[in-house]
């Protein structure tokens, strides 16, 4: 009897609706009773049929009573079920930060008892130099209204085993709920350390393939600067000498017939000489060891100008931040403005070209643009362009930033910061 009365109280709409039965039986049999004074035996008639009423409203009362409680017990320990089938942890939270749920995949990934954790503490589960900021957090996501929202969208969360002091990382979404008057605050988390482990090993690996084709381009171009000076001092000097024998032997050979084979051999062996410095000089300009990137570009510009037809200037402000750079930013720029122009004799059919060297705070900009007919989005991704994926490496490893995008003019526009 205890029970249905808290049952009861517990439901007052069924308790009103049956307060509302009686009162309106106990009204009429009052009004039966007024006017039928001369008939007692009436009235008692009527106070055994109210009492019968009352007993089988209340009956019904609690009938439903307890079938609105089983009906909620069903849908808790239903709703208990899906929580604890989920594969991640959930953890719910009062305002006070005690845990007032715990799933069995909580007990799966901390490694301790729900019996333990309830009614505990939320900060077991932090890491103590989270925790301060935990509760910030927590604090501030609880005044914004906000439904729900992913923890931890920039760095990575760390969570903590009681008992064992074991930390390992997470990924988390909070959302919050009110009943009663008082906040609610459910966690569901999993967690990532297979992930974030293969991910530093992936990152690693591109690292150390980053460095290896470094290297290798280093490698390369050290071979480069010792063909081009190798040509340009051996072979340049066999060539002259050539040149000064030919010239020897032209002022003593006056024959008709072996004259204008002289002069046919001089023509080749100018034309000879102008090829071995080109050459060196595409392996490698001894102007940038010699006397900077400023000039080895503006050298670069102009032959790119002079041998495709196209109208090439270059703009340099430097204001001498050009003068102390280290070879291997100074080749990795170069290189890249080789290619560049490259790129637009080969691809763009522009007419007009522009490079741009500008050192200022500590970093290298460069931009390189033409008015052609532009590179498309599929282009930068084909297999094949191995010569801007070279570029992009080659300049990702000394810390700078690449970008390729569609001209204000129409064409192509390169940009490329490093750091000096």
């Amino acid at each position: 009897m205890i029970s249905v009365k808290r049952s009861l109280l517990r439901h007052p709409a069924a308790v009103g609706a049956g307060a509302a039965v009686i009162g309106a039986l106990l009204f009429a049999n009052v009004v039966a009773f007024m006017r039928g004074m001369d008939a007692p035996w009436l009235l008692a008639i009527a106070l055994v049929a109210d009492m019968l009423v009352i007993g089988a409203g209340i009956v019904v009362a609690a009938r439903e009573v307890l079938v609105a409680e089983q009906r909620t017990e069903a849908s808790q320990a239903r709703l208990g079920a899906i929580v604890d089938s989920a594969m991640d942890a959930i953890i719910t939270t009062d305002e006070a930060q005690n845990i007032v749920l715990f799933n069995r995949a909580a007990e799966q990934l901390f490694r301790v008892r729900r019996e333990e954790m309830m009614g505990t503490r939320l900060d077991r589960l932090i890491p103590a130099r989270f925790r301060g900021a935990h509760r910030g957090h927590v604090d501030q996501f609880g005044r914004t209204g906000v439904t729900s929202r992913r923890m931890g969208d920039v760095t990575t969360l760390w969570a903590l085993r009681p008992g064992s002091e074991e930390e390992f990382p997470i990924e988390a979404s909070i959302s919050q709920a009110l009943e009663d008057g008082r906040h609610y605050f459910t966690v569901i988390l999993r967690d990532i350390s297979v992930r974030k482990q293969a991910e530093e090993g992936l990152l690693a690996s591109q690292r150390e393939l980053r460095e290896l084709s470094a290297r290798v381009l280093e490698a390369r171009e050290d071979e480069k600067a010792r063909i081009a000076r190798e040509l340009h001092d051996e072979l340049g000097q066999l060539l002259t000498a050539l040149k000064m024998d030919l010239s020897w032997l032209r002022e003593r050979v006056r024959d008709a017939e072996t004259a204008p084979k002289l002069e046919e051999m001089g023509r080749l062996l100018d034309q000879t000489v102008s090829s071995t410095r080109r050459i060196s000089a595409d392996l490698r300009p001894l102007m940038l060891d010699d006397l900077g990137l400023a000039d080895a570009a503006s050298w670069l510009v102009d032959d790119f100008g002079k041998r495709y037809g196209i109208a090439s200037r270059i703009e340099i402000n430097a204001d001498g931040g050009l003068e102390h750079l280290s070879k291997n930013v100074s080749t990795t720029v170069y290189r890249a403005i080789q290619e560049s122009l490259t790129n637009i004799a080969r691809h763009a059919g522009a007419r007009n070209a522009w490079v741009l060297l500008a050192a200022a705070e500590g970093s290298l900009e460069v931009e390189v643009e033409d008015d052609g007919r532009g590179i498309a989005p599929e282009d930068l991704a084909k297999a094949r362009s191995l010569g801007l994926k070279g570029m992009r490496e080659r300049i990702a490893f000394i810390g700078g930033s690449f970008e390729v995008a569609r001209a204000p003019r129409g064409g192509t526009r390169l940009r490329i910061r490093v750091p000096t």
